[in-house]
């Protein structure tokens, strides 16, 4: 949302350095310690004026002062500090919400469509850690981009075929008796994952076996040893059996994907996910092949001497698109997936959501797109991040090394439940929101701290400093929004009525209003920041400030019990605004608020 008096300047510049529309003077909030609300850098605008810093802060600074919402204007170096009047100040922020918040998205213009796949998971087991920190960021970037004002596609691609698949699908076939995942009463996922967990004992068990047999395998490792092995040549078997149409694999197949899928969407709902499309790797994997073959032909691929199908991508090397036997390789797939999603959805750009150990193959991808005269291959984006781990011995491990999504969530849940009971006092009863409330409390902590830091940063993550009510924590922002509406319920209950249309905003002259004031101004740029550069932990570190700021400013002034009527309805509007622009920021990270804490 636009200051006035910055507008009134910019329009001043614009005549009398004939410039165009666009031109617009960036601020930001005074640095602390020093006189005033505003600070604009002369630096960044010297380019665009044709002036000298210095020369240009003197002028900015006189041009203000004739200006009537002004207070003072106050030349530092390069740097311009104002001081608004505070009618001037809170006119062009709180005073229209509703206005401010219709103002985020970008104009009309600079928006675009955006696809951005993310999630990934491969269905021979339960999503983990990993999965939680991929679902996190790309569905709050997905968010966040749409309260930007774009038009944001999400997808999934479903690792659902493949030699992995095939160990839960043999280890099962062995030794499950034909039991179901209701009848075991164990979610499908964690089923089909425990096949996959107990197929590798076996492999374990038969390595350790043939090795005895063959001391000359002594150094060998198991994958080196897998088709020496009668479990890893069945399991090889039932792949090329699956890639024939076998109809007996095919059927097994079927059966345990749709147990593991149904297990994946009950772990998505209840982190608030959804696609608009997924697709699976079963009908993709084939994709890609007649592109090679195509661009082979035209000499834009070669091919060695044993057949294989390459391509020199000079600095990032040679990469194999075809293997010697023809049959495809995962770039081949993804390839062919790419130019499928792009026929499908024609997005301006298409972002993927995958750790960073897979920098050089989106590389690659996206050159060799490039090379095969795809004009959009510049506009492909992979969006890389960190590892997430957890201090060693708080959580349960389905597999010894892997923290297990679901099991996470229950320990959020678990956590949140206990600290709500510990504000319950002795003799009172339980809240009867206690489990909804758990849910809200611990799913928002979990999100929060994961999108706290920039997603290329590798991060440690403890759950139980996550939901600490004091700190750098969700809780300690849904705090500050349920404070707010016990404010809402206790001016009901003393039958205090609220008239936003009489609110004297000449009133809100202490340091700690006018700082919330501008932190509510700044609310549009932290959503298009988090949107430009997708890195919601600007987002998530604005909603801290911002919540630290009216923390502040209500421990220094009076809301209900303030003596002048004007002045309660002053500062009881300040914080309805505070309190829409918290609860905006965290649906857009798609956090919940509860009711109360």
């Amino acid at each position: 949302m636009k200051i006035q008096c910055l507008s009134r300047l910019a329009d001043s510049f614009r005549v009398s350095r004939s410039l165009d529309s666009s031109f617009d003077i960036l601020w930001e909030p005074c640095p602390a310690g020093m006189n005033g609300d505003l600070t604009v850098n002369c630096f960044r605008l010297a380019k665009a004026l044709k002036s000298a810093p210095d020369a240009l802060a003197t002028e900015t600074a006189e041009l203000l002062m004739k200006d009537p919402d002004v207070v003072s204007a106050e030349k530092i170096k390069a740097f311009v500090n104002i001081t608004l009047k505070p009618a001037a100040l809170f006119r062009d922020s709180v005073s229209d919400v509703k206005s401010l918040l219709a103002d985020v998205p970008f104009p009309e213009g600079s928006r675009r469509k955006i696809l951005i796949e993310f999630s990934a998971p491969n269905t021979n087991k339960p999503q983990h850690l990993g999965h939680v920190r991929n679902n996190c960021i790309g569905m709050t970037l997905a968010s966040v981009m749409a309260r930007a004002g774009h038009d944001v596609v999400p997808v999934n691609l479903i690792n659902d075929r493949g030699i992995h698949i095939c160990k839960s699908m043999l280890a099962y076939k062995l030794t499950g008796n034909g039991v179901t995942p209701e009848q075991a009463g164990i979610k499908g996922d964690h089923y089909v994952g425990n096949y996959y967990v107990k197929f590798n004992q076996m492999l374990s068990d038969e390595v350790k076996q043939l090795k005895a047999a063959h001391p000359e395998f002594a150094d060998k490792s198991t994958d080196d040893l897998f088709l020496e092995t009668e479990l890893g040549k069945q399991a090889q078997e039932m792949l090329r059996k699956w890639e024939a149409g076998d109809p007996e694999v095919r059927a097994l197949w079927t059966t345990m994907n749709k147990w593991v899928i149904d297990g994946f969407n009950e772990t998505y709902r209840r982190m608030g996910v959804h696609f608009d499309k997924t697709y699976l790797e079963s009908q993709t994997y084939l994709l890609g092949k007649d592109v090679i073959a195509d661009a082979l032909a035209k000499g834009i691929f070669g091919k060695r001497a044993d057949g294989a199908v390459t391509v020199d991508l000079g600095k990032l090397g040679e990469k194999v698109l075809l293997r010697k036997d023809g049959t495809s390789v995962y770039i081949t797939q993804d390839i062919g997936t790419t130019i499928l999603k792009h026929e499908e959805h024609n997005p301006d750009t298409m972002i993927w959501v995958v750790g960073d150990e897979q920098n050089l193959h989106f590389r690659m991808l996206f050159t060799i797109l490039g090379r095969l005269g795809y004009a959009w291959a510049d506009s492909l984006y992979h969006l890389s991040y960190g590892m997430v781990n957890l201090p060693s011995g708080r959580m349960k491990s389905r597999e010894g090394t892997v923290v297990d999504a679901d099991d996470l969530f229950d320990e959020m849940h678990s956590l949140a439940k206990a600290a709500a009971m510990e504000r319950v006092k002795e003799g009172e009863e339980p809240p009867a929101d206690l489990e909804s409330r758990s849910e809200i409390i611990g799913m928002g902590a979990l999100k929060f701290m994961l999108l706290k830091f920039n997603p290329k940063t590798t991060i440690m993550f403890d759950p139980q400093a996550s939901l600490k009510f004091e700190g750098d924590t969700g809780p300690y922002v849904q705090y500050v929004c349920a404070r707010i509406n016990s404010i809402v319920r206790k001016c009901n209950d003393a039958g205090i009525e609220f008239d936003p249309a009489s609110v004297d905003w000449s009133l809100a002259d202490s340091p700690e209003e006018k700082a919330l004031a501008v932190a509510v101004l700044r609310y549009a740029d932290a959503i298009r920041s988090s949107s430009d550069k997708m890195d919601c932990s600007i987002l998530v570190n604005y909603l801290l400030d911002l919540a630290k700021l009216f923390n502040r400013f209500y421990r220094e002034k009076q809301v209900l019990n303030a003596g002048d009527p004007a002045v309660r309805t002053m500062r009881l509007a300040l914080c309805f605004a505070v309190r829409d622009i918290l609860a905006d920021g965290l649906a857009a990270l798609t956090i919940g608020i509860p009711d109360a804490m």
